[in-house]
């Protein structure tokens, strides 16, 4: 099928050149160039530079959890919501704001 993932097509000047995989991440679409085999959670993870351990991610509507990132392979138009955490910060204005 033309333009699956990892398939070889002919672009317009006769080259041959393997499809990008595309991944709605957070609601944007984001081209993940010439890949000639699916990735995994793990690695796009990685790819996104964020920490293993401070990432949640929803893949297709489902939470994955982290131990079945490195098995779990994506697949074009695959949706995902990541979401960072992040720590610091302090609640004083909070507390003072209470009665």
């Amino acid at each position: 099928m033309p333009g699956e993932c990892g398939k070889i097509r002919k672009s317009p000047i006769g080259t041959a050149h393997l499809a990008v995989m595309k991944l709605y991440i957070n609601g944007e679409e984001r081209d993940f160039g010439d890949q000639s085999t699916r990735i995994t959670l793990a690695a796009l993870v990685e790819t996104l530079g964020m920490k293993a351990d401070r990432v949640a991610v929803e893949l297709n509507r489902e939470i994955v959890p982290r131990d079945r990132w490195a098995e779990t392979r994506l697949a074009e138009g695959d949706k995902l919501e990541v979401v960072h955490f992040v720590g610091g910060g302090a609640y004083r204005g909070i507390a003072s704001a209470m009665p």
